[in-house]
């Protein structure tokens, strides 16, 4: 049996960087839109945006955010609520027609302990699934296995989008 092999390109970046201590959301709203691919931000609304998830569960994992650096709910306004629920359903559709998923899991994370690898600016997450898209490798190894590039998700999501 011939020797498989994994590629995950973009993780030896994130294990060499050195850690922010900044907020990668407000870092990627706050900058250029010319940099929006820089920092896989998909999509710019009003109150509130959608970004690439850089180390993703899947491929397509999205996140809907405010522009505010807020860490709940709790301090959003109807506005920015009622926008985080619509770009989601965008979200729904443009994963819809660039991946054709299955289903999706939908969730916010608000605190280290419910999972929020962000505690301070609250985010939902937007990750499409597959009919047996679990496998034996999150379970014996702890790697997940990623079809597509994160510039090729963002080009294909950001033209949804913008569709």
């Amino acid at each position: 049996m011939a020797e498989q092999k994994l590629w995950a390109p973009w993780r030896l970046e994130y294990i060499r960087s050195e850690k922010d201590t900044g907020c990668f959301l407000c870092d990627a709203i706050e900058a250029d839109p010319a940099e929006d691919r820089e920092h896989y931000l998909v999509h710019r609304g009003r109150l509130c945006f959608v970004i690439l998830n850089k180390y993703p569960y899947n491929s397509g994992h999205l996140m809907v955010a405010p522009h505010v650096h807020e860490p709940s709910i709790e301090q959003l306004g109807a506005d920015q609520l009622a926008e985080i629920w619509d770009l989601t359903k965008r979200s729904l559709t443009a994963l819809r027609q660039v991946y054709r998923p299955d289903g999706f899991n939908l969730g916010i994370n608000q605190g280290a302990i419910a999972g929020a690898g962000v505690e301070d600016h609250v985010h939902l997450h937007v990750v499409p699934r597959w009919d047996a898209d679990t496998n034996f490798m999150p379970v014996i190894a702890d790697t997940r296995v990623l079809p597509q590039a994160l510039d090729a998700s963002w080009a294909e999501l950001r033209e949804a989008f913008a569709a």
